[in-house]
């Protein structure tokens, strides 16, 4: 089994992320059951059973064949501390090379305020220092404000769609 970094906590000026623990589910579980954060990803808010069971499996930081390293936050607004999303890495060998595959969640009340843009960037810069540069997002073609996210990390958008989502890579 690969030998993948194990998620630690990161910090910017309003926000810390915190590595994700099976407990966060009880705190993230109501503030994930808004249907708003489905309109562009599909699926329905998951259970806090279902929640806890995801947690669980992401908290291992990596698939059970060791294949992929899986990094995943909680982030907190500095000053409340109160949940305002997440952030995650999946990151896999392609050739060579390490590649990141991203994704940010920030829960419908505190949308607008750009905590995805500043939770992503520094998760990238994390990445970076951790020697994983090459990195991949998809964004449902109609999600404006995650492609802002995607174009702020330096991704450009592909021709190519995956499940409907379209594919940014870069840098």
């Amino acid at each position: 089994m690969r030998d993948w970094p194990a998620a630690e906590p990161i910090e910017t000026e309003r926000l810390v992320l915190e590595p994700l623990r099976v407990e966060h589910a009880d705190e993230m579980a109501p503030l994930l059951r808004d249907e708003r954060l489905h309109e562009f990803i599909g699926g329905r808010p998951a259970t806090l059973q279902e929640l806890r069971y995801r947690y669980a499996r992401q908290a291992a930081g990596h698939s059970p064949d060791g294949a992929e390293g899986w990094l995943n936050w909680i982030v907190r607004h500095r000053e409340t501390g109160d949940a305002v999303g997440t952030v995650q890495a999946t990151i896999r060998l392609d050739g060579a090379r390490t590649v990141a595959e991203l994704a940010w969640v920030v829960v419908a009340p505190q949308q607008g305020r750009g905590y995805a843009a500043e939770a992503a960037t520094a998760m990238v810069g994390w990445l970076d220092r951790h020697g994983i540069a090459a990195l991949i997002a998809h964004v449902h073609p109609d999600h404006r404000a995650s492609a802002r996210v995607a174009e702020r990390l330096g991704l450009r958008a592909t021709d190519a769609l995956v499940d409907g989502e379209v594919r940014w890579v870069g840098p």
